[in-house]
């Protein structure tokens, strides 16, 4: 058995080998997955357009799979839209976007998975396994994987009922019945939270432990399926720049894993659809809290209307609109004006009215200067 992760010809992602020379009899002895030139004349024969556009034996068009498809992706929203969100002090009427972006994130991950499953049936060789993948993580493994170098591993095969501490479930085991291969698949719809943190070490880790075990546990759970190779893959929905080096793969690439061409390009079109459906959503939540926000801005206003008190002045977040001198002067005239309508007995009631329909207690409103601090004048 060996334990590989998988590999391309245009790069290797941690590729576990014994020596060059063992390496060397094995290319001689088997092809390699995904070797250029290998059954060329079935792939002719197997499609009808020209062999330099193909790369695999098998494909398959978006036209053929749309329907299956979209109602992949109708099921998605309505499991979206289902979901119940919970009040929140915090978010207040925007509780439900909130809800929609936290549902979005998990729904693509299980929409990508369903998807991989539904293409991988033009590849007639290619079994998906999508349910009870729980996988031990063998103690044994652990160790081994801690204490030595992955390429040093090769050919370690382990009990799958040994000791373990604790499990891993990937999102997919895809096994080529043909090479006798199985690939470990873990489907992110984004890698861009993983950057600065241990979490990518710590799944290569598990995944790799797994490898280990997998050729045992497909033999008790799967009716005898027997592999002789595992690969493992970290496949990121969102297509950025790949490293093979370490294990990533963009989702652009997957024609490789399935050898089926045409994948990918079945991918891209799946997550444009949906987030075009996604986006509408958002949209019209967005409207929802926006509208409820304004209807209350407009009660309150009418009931500040309606009462006794002064609406306050408006603050300037970006700093005082005029200088020192003209606010200085502002104030002045505002006294002048106070000076002028404590005058008002004088004058009589034959021009003002009665002084005491007047409110002399109302406060006046005051500018405030709200912005950057500034450094204090010198005395």
């Amino acid at each position: 058995m060996s334990t590989n992760t998988i590999s391309v010809p245009y790069g290797e992602v941690l590729r576990s080998i014994i020596n060059t020379a063992e390496a060397a009899a094995a290319a001689a002895s088997r092809s390699r997955p995904f070797a250029f030139g290998r059954n060329t004349v079935q792939a002719v024969a197997s499609v009808h357009e020209p062999a330099v556009l193909r790369r695999h034996p098998h494909l398959v068009r978006f036209a053929d799979v749309e329907a299956d498809l979209d109602l992949l992706i109708d099921r998605a929203i309505a499991a979206i839209v289902d979901g119940d969100p919970t009040e929140d002090e915090i978010l207040g009427h925007y509780v439900n976007i909130a809800s929609l972006v936290r549902a979005v994130s998990f729904r693509e991950g299980k929409l990508l998975e369903q998807a991989v499953d539904r293409l991988a049936k033009a590849n007639p060789n290619v079994l998906v396994l999508t349910q009870s993948l729980k996988l031990p993580l063998v103690k044994a493994a652990m160790e081994a994987l801690s204490g030595n170098d992955w390429t040093s591993l090769d050919g370690v095969k382990l009990d799958c009922e040994a000791p373990a501490k604790g499990s891993y479930t990937p999102d997919l085991i895809v096994v080529n019945r043909a090479r006798h291969t199985a690939y470990i698949l873990d489907l992110k719809r984004s890698l861009a939270s993983y950057g600065d943190t241990s979490r990518l070490e710590e799944l290569k880790m598990k995944m790799m432990a797994s490898a280990m075990v997998l050729p045992d546990w497909l033999y008790k759970n799967y009716k005898r399926l027997m592999v002789d190779t595992v690969e493992v893959a970290i496949v990121d929905g969102a297509s950025r720049p790949s490293d093979h080096a370490n294990g990533v793969w963009a989702l652009s690439e997957i024609d490789d894993l399935l050898e089926i061409d045409g994948v990918a390009a079945c991918m891209a079109e799946l997550r444009r659809r949906f987030g075009r459906r996604v986006q509408q959503l958002l949209e019209v939540e967005a409207r929802k809290a926006i509208g409820v926000n304004e209807q209350v801005v407009t009660v309150a206003a009418e009931e500040v209307g309606h009462s006794s008190v002064p609406i306050p002045s408006q603050i300037n977040l970006n700093g005082p609109g005029r200088t020192f001198e003209e606010d200085q002067a502002a104030r002045l005239g505002e006294d002048d004006l106070a000076r002028d309508d404590r005058t008002c007995d004088d004058l009589g009631a034959d021009v003002f009215g009665p002084c005491d329909e007047i409110e002399d207690d109302a406060p006046t409103p005051v500018f405030f200067r709200v912005g950057y601090a500034r450094r204090p004048a010198a005395h």
